[in-house]
């Protein structure tokens, strides 16, 4: 992993990461004291900025400390609007431009215009029940929230096209990522093999634990080959029912090279918000007493 600057708090961010697998094209950045995470092979396009926040950097407090990105989970407003004004200028980006998801575990993706700039962030949502986005507009900031679950960015850099979504147990389930890729081939010509993709910082296979009715969901959508590569079955001490280990990494990747994303444009960073609940925030680790992160993708103006 390369580190964009030698800091104290950027040094201190490396050496308190657990990692799942290979440090895969990510870089740790440093903007004052904001620390957020880039993939390599995104920032090299040239058209795009882009970043998955960390917990630091922030001014939240409690169990929010210290970047929590939701205005729906009961922290402070004003300091939630600091911390996306933080975040924003480190990135790079603007709060204005920002548009929200709405995220209800769906595999609904939406085309993102000028019409929906601030949407969530400077003014109501004006569409709902949304888990993915996509767009060509420059200077419109897909914004979308995690914690724990999978974040998928999509990178055209033929059509100057992009794509943003959230993937929990259920749109993996559903194909979220091929269906934003097929959104992006429909509106913008986009051809997957081109397409540049990251599986961004989520929950690994060894802290994700299912019951027996979510593995039936995998079951019944994707062939026995690749349950095998995606669910592991074990049985807890005293407990009658089956429970498996679920690889939301893996799903994701046999969907989207399914899809035509080829490996070499695939980027699996690895990096598992439960095995680090002090530097991302995490659902499960914290049994939901927590704040979000973020994923931001967006088109350089011209």
């Amino acid at each position: 992993m390369r580190l964009k600057e030698d800091t104290d708090i950027v040094q201190l961010s490396e050496n308190m990461l657990v990692w799942s697998g290979e440090k895969k094209n990510t870089e740790l950045n440093r903007s004052g004291e904001v620390v957020y995470l880039t993939f390599k092979r995104l920032s090299d396009c040239g058209f795009i900025r882009h970043g998955f926040s960390t917990r630091i950097g922030g001014v939240s407090q409690g169990f929010f400390s210290s970047m929590n990105l939701s205005f729906s989970r009961g922290d402070d407003e004003r300091a939630v609007h600091e911390n996306f004004k933080r975040i924003a200028a480190a990135i790079g980006v603007s709060c204005e431009d920002m548009v929200f998801s709405d995220q209800t575990h769906t595999t609904n993706v939406r085309v993102v215009t000028k019409e929906d700039r601030g949407n969530g962030m400077t003014r109501q949502k004006s569409f709902f029940e949304t888990d993915g986005m996509v767009t060509n507009v420059p200077g419109l900031v897909l914004t979308t929230f995690y914690a724990d679950c999978v974040p998928l960015y999509f990178v055209d850099p033929v059509h100057r096209a992009i794509g943003l979504s959230h993937s929990g147990w259920r749109g993996t389930v559903g194909r979220i990522g091929k269906k934003t890729l097929d959104l992006m081939q429909q509106m913008y010509g986009t051809r997957p093999e081109d397409v540049i993709a990251a599986i961004g910082p989520s929950i690994c296979r060894d802290c994700y634990e299912v019951s027996e009715d979510v593995a039936e969901q995998f079951k019944s959508t994707f062939h026995d080959y690749e349950c095998a590569q995606i669910l592991f079955p074990h049985t807890d001490s005293g407990e009658k029912e089956q429970k498996y280990q679920l690889d939301l990494w893996k799903a994701n990747e046999l969907i989207l090279s399914e899809a035509g994303i080829t490996a070499q444009n695939l980027i699996i960073p690895e990096l598992c918000t439960c095995h680090n609940p002090d530097f991302l925030f995490s659902h499960r680790a914290t049994n939901g007493k927590r704040g979000n992160l973020a994923a931001f993708l967006s088109i350089q103006q011209a």
